[in-house]
């Protein structure tokens, strides 16, 4: 089995969604509930982080300059050379509900889904932030949202509502951004954990977080497992290919939950070269 390597020093609570910031050259990360946004170049030792708010969620690079961010209630956009964050309107007010992962479709729409704290079924919804800032409701009657990435073409997504432990298709309206035909290409066996973020390769291999199983699994597109990543702590989170040809994965990791003197390298970020490139991240046309 191939084994993931630490590559920074334990540095979140709760790392999450990783994202490969290409103009950058960066490695971009969350430690969601400290509500920080991290950065770090391979060969470099330090990990930069910027606060934006209570909770940062999910984060993209924008076309632009400057990143998008998941905020507790709603989206952020911020400058990591300025640390100004502007923060737009809230979605809700409930304060018992927040943000959790997300992503952005090859025409650059921002998508982020929410959960309830105390993770009550069907409490959170999928949202969809446009480049000219209008919001809309894509998914409702959601428990954990979590991974989701889209196909070379842009007609198909992948998500994942952790408790259903499926990594679910929908068809994609490129224009409308609207998601329809939904059916189960993965479902993970309990004993492997549960399926959390979500990133995809070249060959349409889907690589999911394993929340509890420790591990990275690779799944071809027809869901059948072919690869494991070994990454050590329990508690893995999110992957994303990067580098200059997309060929390394990252792997995020969460101390939540974790005993202080057990599990010594969970939250570090994780790093293999698993012989296959991933597809571009797309970053936020806003």
């Amino acid at each position: 089995m191939p084994r993931a390597e630490q590559v920074t020093d334990v540095c979140t609570d709760h790392g999450e969604g990783p994202v490969w910031d290409s103009g950058a050259a960066r490695l971009r990360w969350v430690d969601l509930l400290r509500g920080d946004v991290l950065g770090w170049a391979p060969g470099e030792s330090a990990v930069s982080r910027q606060r934006v708010s209570t909770v940062a969620a999910a984060v993209r690079p924008r076309v632009g300059g400057g990143l998008v961010v998941a905020v507790e209630r709603g989206f952020a956009l911020t400058d990591p050379d300025t640390a100004e964050v502007t923060t737009l309107e809230p979605l809700w007010d409930d304060e018992s509900v927040r943000m959790n992962d997300g992503g952005c479709d090859r025409q650059g729409r921002f998508y982020c889904g929410s959960m309830a704290y105390d993770e009550t079924p069907g409490r959170g919804s999928l949202y969809r932030l446009d480049p000219d800032g209008t919001t809309h409701t894509v998914l409702t009657g959601v428990t954990v949202s979590n991974g989701i990435a889209w196909n070379a073409d842009g007609d198909t997504v992948y998500y994942i509502d952790s408790p259903t432990r499926r990594v679910d298709a929908f068809d994609v309206d490129p224009g409308t951004g609207r998601f329809s035909a939904r059916r189960t290409v993965v479902h993970v066996a309990a004993e492997h954990g549960v399926p959390d973020g979500l990133a995809l390769d070249v060959d349409g291999g889907l690589w999911v977080a394993l929340w509890g199983g420790g591990a990275v699994h690779r799944y071809t597109p027809e869901g059948v497992l072919d690869e494991v990543i070994d990454v050590g702590p329990s508690q893995v989170t999110a992957c994303a290919f990067g580098g200059p040809d997309l060929t390394d994965l990252y792997i995020t990791t969460s101390r939540q939950g974790i005993a202080q003197d057990a599990q010594p390298t969970a939250g570090a970020l994780f790093h293999c070269r698993p012989g296959i490139a991933g597809l571009p991240t797309a970053a936020f046309a806003g």
